[in-house]
């Protein structure tokens, strides 16, 4: 038995659309499930909790939402040995996208179908789970600006996601102030001066496909970090656009580490976003949680 999440209000109601097409293939197919409707993180978490506790052997949890929708379940799924699969319907979908999730629903639903499962490892920042990146400063900032905008909506509906953060960008350079950064990896303690952010990451991309780690693997067992500090507001705009090919980690002003024990102290109060969620503290002590989600994932070509 597949057991379907499904979150009515990602995506400005994508997620609702997309269960009607997911529900008439698993009727035309005849394959037993069950579902259940969420309008926000916190009650998926609920409402999860609740239905595993019954004595049914499912198959997986299927979410039908966004990047939040998935956040907000790790914890239950994490070392339950029951798949995550991922259909994505929300704004961003940096999971989906991470792990070559197709973004159109019959390929997402083929993937819980007939892929693999496969063990992931997670990130753990003070008991807080995250299957993708934390982003902390700059880029943190950048996606908490363009989620409380107004042409993030306008964005969406040309799918122009990435000029929406592209606007981001610029307009949180305007405002952001860089400040000292004390990185612990492995019990190696780093100072960066001027420092305009931090992320560790799990997977290589995150933002809409910016490639801030492209050495990333989830099942290495190992975080990658990476730190821009010591430059301008205008290196960090000319940074960018290299980021989308992963060929800014060859810039002086970027520091790439690898570890599975890391803490970032900041100077300056940061924002910071696990899985584009709102994760807040001055310091973060980040573990890393090898293979303790089974992921589903398409079978290899």
């Amino acid at each position: 038995m597949y057991l379907f999440v499904i979150n009515k209000k990602s995506g400005n109601g994508n997620g609702f659309r997309t269960w009607l097409k997911v529900r008439s293939i698993l009727q035309s197919r005849q394959i037993q499930y069950h579902y259940i409707f969420t309008e926000s993180s916190d009650q998926a978490s609920c409402l999860l909790t609740e239905m595993l506790q019954q004595p049914q052997p499912w198959q997986a949890v299927a979410i039908i939402g966004g990047d939040g929708t998935i956040h907000s379940i790790l914890p239950i799924l994490k070392e339950t040995g029951i798949p995550l699969a991922v259909i994505p319907a929300g704004s961003g979908n940096d999971t989906a996208r991470s792990f070559g999730i197709p973004f159109d629903t019959v390929g997402a639903l083929d993937v819980l179908l007939t892929g693999q499962s496969q063990a992931i490892d997670l990130i753990s920042t003070s008991g807080t789970l995250t299957l993708t990146a934390l982003a902390i400063g700059f880029d943190a900032q950048v996606a908490e600006n363009v989620n409380r905008s107004s042409y993030k909506k306008w964005c969406n509906t040309f799918r122009a996601g990435r000029v929406a953060y592209i606007i981001g960008i610029l307009h949180t350079l305007l405002t952001f102030r860089p400040g000292r950064v004390s990185v612990t990896c492995d019990n190696d303690t780093t100072t960066y001066e001027f420092t305009w952010m931090t992320a560790i990451s799990n997977v290589p991309s995150y933002g809409g496909g910016f490639k801030i780690a492209p050495q990333a693997l989830p099942n290495d067992g190992q975080l990658d970090i990476c730190v821009v500090h010591g430059c301008t507001r205008l290196q960090l705009l000319c940074l960018f656009p290299r980021v989308l090919t992963g060929k800014h980690v060859s810039l002086p002003f970027v520091t790439m580490l690898r570890g599975r024990v890391i803490s970032i102290d900041n100077e300056l109060p940061r924002l910071a976003l696990g899985d584009g969620e709102n994760i807040a503290h001055l310091s973060y002590d980040s573990i890393l949680c090898p293979r303790a989600l089974q992921l589903m994932l398409p079978q290899p070509k």
